[in-house]
């Protein structure tokens, strides 16, 4: 059983990452958790609005488990960690379904990035964003350089990789990675979660593929998945079908 946490309440589901004692911190049942209950929320019709938590008010999560990956060898913690790690994230990036991250506490490296797979984020005003990677001789693997750098300033991303500094919550807002401080950022985000619950599930998935398509994220996918749903309400598409079933040559209307 792994540290990671699936529920659904109503129209809401959460994921709670839930190892406070190791702030948060990833690991391999927790990325494979996170790869299957991904799966299952795409699956989820009840679940119309998700949210990404931690337990604990220190860390939303503060990165990889460094007894995870530290005795991997260089292949094996390039091919087998940072890749399968990336797939997962973007798994979670590309959900049909509106996201909020809520920032309980602080959000490091991929903490970080698990925060920018979210399509917004709540956080609490203790709470702050770093990217540390390079004060233990490695770099940012989970997208701190791509999507990251694409929600941040440049500036503000090389400040955190490069140059080691925090970003405090105020600033978070300021720069737009975030979209309101909360006392307490889960409740703040199921307010915001509940809400997106209301509107129309088809619409708001469409318009979060078509603002994804826009800013690059899956784009060949995404294009495919939008030009399919159109052609396959239409009745050309019926008769196509209808035509290989009955084996006659198909007489299509246009429509």
């Amino acid at each position: 059983m792994s540290d990671l946490h699936l529920t659904i309440e109503g129209a809401v589901a959460t994921l709670r990452l839930d190892n406070p004692s190791k702030l948060n911190s990833l690991t391999v049942p927790m990325l494979e958790a996170l790869d299957a209950h991904c799966a299952t929320l795409e699956r989820s019709p009840e679940a119309r609005a998700v949210i990404v938590t931690g337990t604990g008010e220190k860390a939303f999560c503060t990165g990889a488990d460094i007894t995870a990956w530290g005795p991997m060898a260089p292949f094996d913690f390039a091919r087998h960690w940072v890749r399968e790690g990336h797939r997962i994230f973007d798994r979670l990036a590309r959900l049909g379904k509106p996201t909020v991250a809520a920032l309980n506490g602080h959000a490091f490296g991929g903490g970080l990035e698990l925060a920018a797979c979210c399509d917004i984020r709540v956080i609490a005003p203790r709470a702050s964003l770093a990217l540390p990677e390079a004060g233990i001789g490695i770099v940012p693997g989970w997208s701190g350089t791509q999507r990251v750098a694409r929600l941040l300033p440049e500036p503000a991303v090389k400040e955190m990789a490069l140059f080691g500094r925090r970003i405090g919550a105020e600033r978070a807002v300021a720069l737009g990675f975030c979209v309101e401080i909360a006392e307490d950022a889960l409740a703040a985000a199921r307010a915001i979660a509940a809400k997106a619950a209301t509107l129309s599930p088809r619409a708001v998935e469409v318009a979060k593929y078509m603002i994804q398509a826009g800013v690059g994220e899956d784009r060949a996918a995404l294009i495919e998945a939008l030009g399919s749903g159109m052609i396959a309400a239409s009745a050309d598409r019926a008769e196509g079908v209808g035509a290989f079933a009955d084996k006659r040559k198909p007489e299509f209307p246009g429509r």
